[in-house]
C-alpha cells in the first residue's frame, strides 16, 4: 500500500540529521553531567560516527578504552574509529586486542563499513584466519 503521505528524501535525511544531533546534544549532556555514564558514552560514540565527526568518536572511543581496557567490544569499538581516521597501524594493534580479549565475529569484521580501511590488509586477514580457526598457509616447498 503506497503511503498516504510521502516524504520526500530531502526532507527524510533532515529529519536523521535533526535526530541525530538531538542525541548528540542528549548523550553529550548526560555524560558531561555523569562522566563513568558508560551507557551514555557507548551511545554518544555512536551517534558520533554516525554523524561521521570521526575525531569526536575517538575521543569516545579512546575515553571509554581507558575505563574498560579488558572489554573486546571497546577495543573493538576504538579500532573501528582508528580505521576510520585512516591510522591503520593503530587500528590493527587496537584490532588485535579486541581479539585477544575475546572478539570473535570475522564475518562482522568483514563486513563493517567502518573497517573499509583494513580490509586489504595482510594482518587483518591474519585475525580473521585466527577468529575462524583457519591454519595459516604452509611455507612454500613443504
Amino acid at each position: 500500500m503506497d503511503d498516504p503521505f510521502p516524504i520526500s528524501p530531502r526532507i527524510q535525511e533532515r529529519l536523521t540529521t535533526v535526530g541525530l544531533e538531538f542525541e548528540a546534544e542528549f548523550y553529550g549532556a548526560a555524560t558531561h553531567r555523569q562522566p563513568d555514564n558508560l551507557d551514555a558514552l557507548v551511545e554518544l560514540g555512536h551517534v558520533y560516527t554516525r554523524m561521521e565527526r570521526y575525531g569526536e568518536g575517538l575521543q569516545v572511543d579512546q575515553e571509554l578504552a581507558r575505563l574498560m581496557p579488558e572489554d573486546a567490544t571497546v577495543q573493538y569499538n576504538l579500532a573501528c574509529s582508528l580505521a576510520l581516521m585512516g591510522r591503520i597501524d593503530p587500528a590493527l594493534d587496537t584490532l588485535e586486542r579486541a581479539v585477544s580479549l575475546g572478539y570473535d565475529d570475522p564475518d562482522h569484521l568483514l563486513e563493517d563499513e567502518d573497517m573499509r580501511g583494513l580490509w586489504n590488509e595482510p594482518r587483518l586477514r591474519e585475525l580473521v584466519r585466527l577468529m575462524q580457526r583457519v591454519p595459516a598457509d604452509p611455507p612454500a616447498g613443504n
